[in-house]
């Protein structure tokens, strides 16, 4: 039986996946995720799972690979990790108040055959103190985040709406997860086999 391999590091992922009952082996993809010139936030995520699946898929070819990518994008400007504090504060100050879109793309790879979806949601962030701002950021949680919040956290303060995935803003959307990986034989085991005759 085909192993599930998780092409991620983000602790996020693989504990939503394990919500589901699953127990992904974690194989972390070295992946070149500089934008290209012009490239729109939505082909940025859907480029770069999939990049991350198939890299990973070349050490595990039998296995099923999992890879996602998830961009923040206010307009066409997409919002990746900050790199410190002082852009961090900048995205608050463009996102504050707006309404921005997530774009979570998952990608599976099973038997060289890669099979994709694009999550989209929409956030609004409340504009943001300065003393909140670094409050925020040095509670230490904005780091490793794209668009420098954790929706899961204590930046759920902040979110005055979301229409949309939840888990798909904290980065793998599990409605579309578990309905790709049961059409590709693996459904979740916390609801198998109720689970699998429903897609």
């Amino acid at each position: 039986m085909s192993r599930l391999i998780l092409a991620s590091a983000s602790p996020r992922r693989l504990a939503l996946l394990q919500q589901l009952g699953y127990a992904p082996e974690v194989q972390i993809a070295n992946v070149d995720e500089t934008p290209h010139a012009g490239e729109a936030p939505e082909v940025l995520a859907q480029r770069l799972a999939r990049s991350k699946a198939l890299a990973v898929a070349t050490a595990y070819p039998k296995d099923l690979v999992l890879a996602a990518d998830t961009v923040i994008a206010l307009g066409e400007q997409a919002f990746g990790k900050a790199r410190d504090a002082a852009a961090a504060y900048a995205m608050y100050e463009q996102l504050g108040g707006r309404e921005h879109q997530v774009f979570t793309a998952i990608a599976l790879v099973q038997d060289g055959q890669i099979h994709s979806h694009l999550q989209s949601s929409s956030v609004q962030l409340r504009a943001l103190t300065d003393q909140e701002m670094q409050a925020y950021w040095a509670s230490g949680e904005p780091a490793d985040k794209a668009g420098a919040y954790a929706i899961q956290g204590l930046g759920a303060i902040f979110v005055e709406n979301l229409q949309g995935s939840f888990s798909g803003v904290m980065g793998l959307p599990l409605f579309e997860t578990a309905r790709l990986l049961s059409r590709c034989g693996l459904p979740p085991p916390a609801l198998t086999p109720a689970w699998a005759g429903s897609v």
